[in-house]
């Protein structure tokens, strides 16, 4: 799907929950086309953000526990995790400049 790091159930913890840094997980679905239409928009976040969150993937069909755990009931849906708590969600794809507004909105708020 993109170039984004994958997780599941066996790292997403490690991977989300305890990341010193914002992380953004992307719930998606092969079958999902807004999926595939935001993925290079991530991937590009993800690149050009690096140094302020991580950006990682997480197949929704794979790793039902999760997607249930976050109450995940549409796709693509966006979370932003900080210290192991979700600070901000959204579902559907956005264009990359509405999307990283949102973003960095929420990033602000949690300073």
């Amino acid at each position: 799907m993109s170039d984004l790091q994958a997780v599941d159930e066996t790292t997403f913890d490690q991977t989300v929950l305890r990341s010193d840094k914002p992380v953004l997980v992307d719930f998606w679905a092969q079958w999902c086309p807004p999926c595939h239409q935001i993925a290079p928009v991530l991937a590009q976040i993800g690149a050009e953000r690096n140094d302020q969150l991580t950006v990682v993937k997480l197949n929704s069909d794979e790793n039902p526990s999760i997607s249930a755990r976050y109450r995940v009931m549409a796709l693509p849906t966006l979370m932003l995790f900080h210290r192991g708590e979700v600070i901000w969600s959204v579902v559907g794809a956005r264009p990359k400049a509405k999307l990283l507004k949102e973003i960095d909105d929420a990033l602000l708020v949690m300073q």
